[in-house]
């Protein structure tokens, strides 16, 4: 809960970073003397010989045919990416014309989350928010939907995806995984009608998928066994390609490693704020 202490935080919160949202360019930031372009990253490009190179492909070409779905933002439209980690997909949405603003746990993100508090930001302040591959790692799922519900504008829209399979993977825990019709359900009990799912990496390749990822780990544990791995990977990813591609669409619709989700709110269900 927020008294006068924490309206005040979310106003100074929302000033410093008004002049970041707005520009055509990603900001910057420091790492120990080093200038960095926020919103690059290998995750949205990962290189050939990249262990999670087929997923992350995979869930990048998804993310941008819904992107590239929605109408041209007007001036001043905003998306909030909870969750954003290294923000791989910011220059994405600046590029669609979007203001972008970081959330995460770390203090180094734009806004910083606390678990089970308010966002500190306005009602209503976001076109869109965004959330790729964090859901499984959120165990109060009605606080961070909530969240993301109360920072939408009526006729806002949320892009998210998570995992139905994968390994166990703590960023700092790792609570579930999904079906595409268990994903749907709890998008619905917290106010947002799901328009589209993507089902993303069939039951064939991300079998291969967790090979590789075990191999991988069995390769590092050896001495000079670092240098196998990028032609591994090489291998293992040119044959999830192939696998993929003889998988039924009806087979990876509901065995699917990543589902991508394209809901609106319904506003008839808007939720009372927390306060």
């Amino acid at each position: 809960m927020l008294g006068a202490r924490g309206s005040v935080h979310s106003s100074r919160a929302a000033r410093r970073f008004a002049r970041l949202w707005w520009t055509g360019h990603a900001p910057r930031r420091e790492i120990r003397g080093l200038t960095v372009e926020k919103g690059t990253s290998s995750r949205a490009n990962p290189p050939l010989w990249d262990h999670q190179r087929h997923p992350l492909r995979a869930l990048r070409r998804s993310v941008e045919r819904l992107a590239g779905g929605l109408a041209p933002p007007a001036p001043g439209s905003l998306v909030v990416d909870l969750g954003c980690g290294d923000k791989p997909y910011e220059g994405l949405f600046r590029a669609r014309g979007y203001g972008y603003v970081g959330a995460d746990l770390d203090a180094g993100a734009d806004i910083r989350i606390v678990p089970g508090e308010r966002v500190p930001l306005d009602d209503g302040i976001a076109d869109g928010v965004v959330s790729f591959q964090v859901l499984e790692h959120v165990w109060d799922l009605d606080w961070y939907l909530g969240e993301a519900h109360r920072l939408l504008k009526p006729d806002g829209w949320l892009l998210l995806s998570t995992h139905g399979t994968w390994l166990y993977h703590a960023h700092p825990t790792d609570y579930r995984r999904w079906t595409r019709d268990g994903l749907i359900k709890e998008l619905e009990l917290r106010h947002f009608a799901v328009e589209q799912v993507d089902a993303l990496v069939g039951p064939l390749a991300w079998t291969t998928q967790i090979r590789l990822l075990g191999l991988r780990h069995a390769l590092l544990a050896l001495p000079g066994g670092a240098a196998l791995v990028p032609p591994l990977a090489l291998l293992m990813n040119l044959r999830m390609s192939l696998e993929e591609a003889v998988t039924p669409g009806s087979i990876r619709e509901k065995n699917a490693s990543i589902y991508v989700t394209f809901s609106r709110q319904n506003p008839k269900d808007r939720p009372q704020d927390r306060r």
